[in-house]
């Protein structure tokens, strides 16, 4: 739901905190909230692991075919083991690019280093010790989609990055490349995207993020080679916990007049 100036208006000048229930906060009217008094609060760090895990997953996923082959289980239509069936490929000896280097793309940098894989990374800043403790190496956008053979987005969602994977970057891409995306849906023109794995130039897409969730693409839906899930990048036991804990600390800080723990 947008919290925009209509929402604010219609809670009433009482309003004194919006504590999001996530780390982005591209939903929320942060100049609305300003004119109004209103502290914004997001949950960043509780969700990081569990979400970089998801990235990883949905990257193993897509190219090792797996939504391709639970569904040819479940229709019955496996008739048993064949030497060049649903053949996939391997993250270890791939290069893996990963575009935004905040905290859960810097955890997906850290838990792919066990693959073997070669890393690189674009962002806004460069941390000075990425490519010393992280073995990654800095590349500009177009260089990395040229290079990698997955790329997996950890960017905010903003005007800038709005369809930052379009039609021009696609085509940019390594032809046979994998796109997986556990940031937000807006980042990614998915008409594009299904123009690109319809002709082959990318050969699959791991999808956790949804432009106007919950809808999805009906391109995209009838697509054997994109795996989708329903934004479950923070969907476990301990992240949800850690949230829901944050958010309310947040709230109680405000209310109790102290600083807000993650103000935004």
């Amino acid at each position: 739901m947008p919290v925009d100036g209509e929402l604010l208006d219609a809670a009433g000048p009482g309003l004194r905190v919006v504590a999001n229930f996530a780390v982005g906060y591209d939903n929320v009217d942060l100049t609305a909230c300003r004119e109004r008094g209103v502290v914004v609060t997001n949950t960043p760090d509780v969700l990081t692991n569990a979400t970089a895990e998801l990235a990883v997953g949905l990257m193993l996923a897509a190219a090792r075919r797996l939504g391709e082959g639970e569904r040819l289980v479940r229709a019955g239509r496996w008739e048993g083991w064949e030497p060049g069936q649903l053949l996939g490929r391997e993250l270890a000896g791939a290069v893996v690019g990963v575009v935004g280097l905040g905290r859960i793309g810097t955890r997906v940098a850290e838990l792919l280093r066990g693959f073997d894989v070669e890393l690189l990374y674009t962002a806004r800043s460069r941390p000075a010790d990425a490519e010393e403790r992280l073995g990654a190496r800095y590349a500009e956008l177009g260089e990395l989609l040229a290079q990698a053979d997955f790329v997996t987005l950890h960017a905010p969602l903003t005007p800038e990055t709005h369809h930052l994977i379009d039609g021009r970057a696609l085509a940019r891409m390594k032809r046979g490349a994998i796109l997986v995306n556990t940031a937000r849906g807006g980042l990614v023109d998915a008409d594009a995207l299904a123009a690109a794995l319809r002709d082959g130039r990318l050969a699959a897409a791991g999808l956790d993020v949804h432009e106007r969730e919950p809808e999805i693409p009906a391109e995209l839906m009838e697509l054997e080679q994109v795996v989708l899930s329903p934004h479950l990048g923070s969907a476990t036991a301990v992240a949800r916990d850690g949230m829901a804990r944050l958010a309310a600390d947040n709230v109680i800080a405000v209310l109790e007049g102290r600083e807000a723990l993650t103000r935004v």
